[in-house]
């Protein structure tokens, strides 16, 4: 069903990690359906091509258009690539939705090397190599456009996840930078950054009824977010409707962050 465009209709937009389990409400598979309906035409990314591809077919079953992409965006040719498939595909590109991301938890006396360097890889530099390769496509093919970081309320107050929210702390910084640099070009670049939301990502590891009810007192509303809500959110942000918003990180936590932090093995979204 169309839903008011504001300045997204006839729009193109790659977003990555656009897949999720099952019909799994992800971040990314919310902000792919919900730019969708409103008239954006949308290249949905994701390291495992079916996992995109449930995401385009329930795109095509609102009526929308949508192609699946198969990328490890970790990759440097593969986001090369990505971006030449929504040039080439759609015709243009206008937004950029960067949505990986994965956890961590312990101390950095706790965390291996490894592990810190991986989640640096994946958390940052894969919004770094997106970035790199859409905004010249964007300038060319559409004389500006929109990207959204997503980071976490996890940057803002740390709680036991040390390299996930250093991890999502630079993207906030990353952020602002690009903003800074890009504006000239007509980009405008936004963070969002969730609180306890209910995604595959989430509980993909398991989780009790009373890890989750944890999770729901955690925000002054007394409930948890879902995908939706940081589709909404990233929607928003890409829209006319923010079109004098830029090097912003908005935060979408229930009021989570207003409140005394708590220690948990969960990362925020």
């Amino acid at each position: 069903m169309r839903q008011s465009d504001a300045g997204l209709d006839g729009k193109v937009a790659i977003v990555t990690g656009g897949g999720a389990a099952g019909d799994g409400i992800g971040n990314g598979r919310a902000a792919a359906i919900l730019l969708a309906r409103a008239g954006t035409r949308v290249l949905v990314v994701d390291r495992q091509h079916d996992l995109a591809q449930r995401t385009v077919e329930m795109i095509a079953g609102d009526g929308g258009t949508a192609a699946a992409f198969a990328a490890d965006v970790a990759d440097d040719a593969q986001c090369a690539a990505m971006v030449a498939e929504a040039v080439s595909r759609f015709g243009r590109l206008d937004f950029l939705d960067n949505n990986v991301g994965i956890g961590s938890r312990g101390s950095v006396v706790d965390e291996k090397p490894e592990v810190w360097r991986r989640v640096m890889q994946v958390n940052v530099d894969t919004m770094y190599l997106a970035a790199r390769h859409a905004i010249p496509a964007m300038m060319r093919t559409a004389g500006g456009g929109a990207i959204i970081n997503v980071s976490s309320i996890s940057a803002l107050r740390p709680r036991g996840l040390t390299a996930y929210s250093t991890s999502k702390g630079a993207v906030i910084a990353l952020t602002r930078a690009m903003a800074v640099d890009h504006g000239p070009d007509g980009i405008r670049v936004n963070c969002v950054a969730p609180g306890p939301v209910y995604t595959p990502m989430v509980y993909a590891g398991g989780m009790t009824d009373q890890a989750r009810r944890q999770r729901q007192q955690a925000s002054v509303l007394r409930r948890e977010g879902t995908g939706w809500d940081i589709g909404h959110a990233v929607r928003f942000l890409l829209s006319d409707h923010a079109r004098y918003i830029t090097g912003q990180t908005l935060v979408v936590d229930g009021g989570t962050t207003l409140v005394g932090p708590s220690r948990d093995s969960q990362p925020e979204h």
